[in-house]
């Protein structure tokens, strides 16, 4: 059976590399615009907000096809709410099982905190501009080009590091931290993106990661207090088990579960291959 190889394959590597290091470039400014947009201070915020992340991803679709010569795949509206809601659960339900497992060792405690409903809601729309824009950057750029252009282990692998070590400015960050976020976190959604074939899963996952993490059980997001919530997550223990000032990425049960998660994506995937 002949195997159609992908245009990308094709071109000279400083092509390539070009074409990478433009989008790349250009996610960032996308990215940064939406933080700028989310953090500003107007009454429009849902709206406006709303608009924007809807702007940078027809933006990015169209430096797809502009710089690929193709629409970009990994956008399918099908896809966009089944994979997007899977995304939101699988991001619950994995940060909850890492706060229960921590609380579980006697290593914290969470106690009921009343909040603001508005001040909630905003931080889940500042929380989306954050899944959108990191997950076009690191899975839809650097991910999928090098996957395309070299094979999926190279692109785990350098994806996730820089993903993971991105995070090293954040305040509290530690070496162990970034390496923790590559592992669980950079691999994890990198398998789930090519799992789905679809930005729309890893963009959820992200999205209710920080929000669940933050916002639900009041713990700091990646060194950052992410403000009002729900419940309020006070470590009592070793950081190695409770993430430290970092906040439960930082554990080791995070990683734990963020390599089982990863195990399962990319197994189903290879398990479904079609067989040649």
């Amino acid at each position: 059976m002949n195997v159609i190889t992908p245009p990308i394959k094709k071109r000279p590597l400083w092509k390539w590399a070009l074409v990478l290091a433009a989008s790349f470039i250009l996610g960032v400014i996308g990215y940064g615009l939406l933080q700028m947009l989310a953090l500003a201070d107007n009454d429009l915020h849902p709206v406006a907000i709303t608009i924007a992340v809807a702007v940078v991803l027809g933006l990015y679709a169209l430096g797809v096809k502009l710089m690929e010569g193709h629409w970009p795949h990994d956008l399918g509206l099908g896809k966009l709410v089944p994979h997007t809601m899977l995304g939101l659960i699988v991001g619950f339900v994995y940060m909850t099982l890492v706060v229960s497992a921590i609380v579980a060792t006697g290593c914290a405690t969470v106690y009921v905190r009343g909040t603001l409903w508005e001040e909630i809601c905003w931080w889940l729309l500042l929380f989306m501009t954050v899944g959108v824009g990191e997950e076009i950057i690191f899975r839809g750029i650097i991910f999928r080009q090098i996957d395309e252009r070299w094979n999926t282990w190279t692109a785990l692998i350098v994806s996730a590091l820089l993903f993971g070590f991105m995070h090293l400015p954040n305040q509290g960050a530690t070496w162990w931290s970034s390496l923790a976020i590559a592992i669980e976190a950079g691999l994890m959604l990198a398998a789930a993106y090519k799992w789905s074939g679809s930005l729309w899963l890893p963009i959820g996952i992200h999205w209710a990661w920080n929000f669940t993490q933050g916002n639900v059980y009041g713990a700091a997001v990646s060194g950052n207090v992410a403000g009002g919530s729900l419940l309020e997550m006070q470590p009592a223990g070793p950081d190695i088990i409770t993430g430290g000032p970092f906040g439960p990425e930082a554990s080791i049960v995070a990683v734990i579960f963020g390599v089982i998660l990863t195990v399962i994506f990319l197994t189903n995937r290879y398990h479904r291959s079609p067989r040649r």
